[in-house]
């Protein structure tokens, strides 16, 4: 390898560009799962309160049975299914 330093500058800006490429490179489906696993988990809740992350996690749950089940009666509703 030669010591010209825009030879080291190129080599350089295309390590940049490739590590963008990796992080930009996930797929939606992926990480949109991960929120969601998140998301459920009441993995916000607060840090030592049991009560609170199991009311979060039921509740989230609940919610998700809701939509469904709203969705289900829209469709027999308007005749899809």
């Amino acid at each position: 390898m030669s010591n010209d330093p825009r030879e080291a500058a190129r080599a350089a800006e295309s390590r940049a560009a490739l590590d963008r490429a990796r992080r930009d490179s996930e797929t939606l489906l992926g990480s949109s799962m991960g929120r969601a696993a998140g998301h459920f988990s009441g993995a916000d809740a607060p840090e030592g309160d049991r009560i609170e992350l199991w009311g979060r996690r039921i509740g989230r749950a609940l919610s998700l049975i809701g939509v469904v089940v709203l969705a289900w009666w829209l469709g027999h509703q308007l005749k899809i299914w």
